[in-house]
């Protein structure tokens, strides 16, 4: 008996271009360009989830860096003393404060500060 593989390259295909939709040109008609982008697309999106952490935690740095500069410190100085006044703060939730609540961020510099 003769085994033929249509229905499932087809659905194979279909998924493909399902997943290409949106893409300009060929990319999201012909199945070959489809997988090639796709390939590509993956390869970035997979490399870039690592990258995001890295960009928002120097995103949080600047942040804080400006907050701290602007009462007086240093953002090394800052942090250093933070950690000798076992002020447990991550640098995710110190950038929301100087952003959003500069008067508690100027309690937690006092408090650093006058230790």
């Amino acid at each position: 008996m003769k085994v033929k593989h249509s229905v499932s390259s087809r659905k194979r295909k279909k998924k493909v271009l399902r997943e290409a939709k949106g893409y300009w040109g060929d990319r999201s008609r012909k199945y070959r360009r489809a997988i090639e982008t796709l390939r590509r697309a993956y390869a970035y999106s997979y490399r870039d989830r690592r990258n995001k952490k890295r960009v928002f935690r120097s995103l949080w740095i600047n942040r804080i860096n400006a907050a701290v500069k602007e009462r007086g410190m240093s953002y090394g100085k800052f942090m250093h003393a933070l950690k000798d006044n076992n002020i447990l703060l991550s640098r995710d939730i110190l950038a929301k404060l100087a952003a959003e609540n500069p008067d508690v961020f100027d309690r937690i510099v006092e408090q650093v500060k006058s230790k």
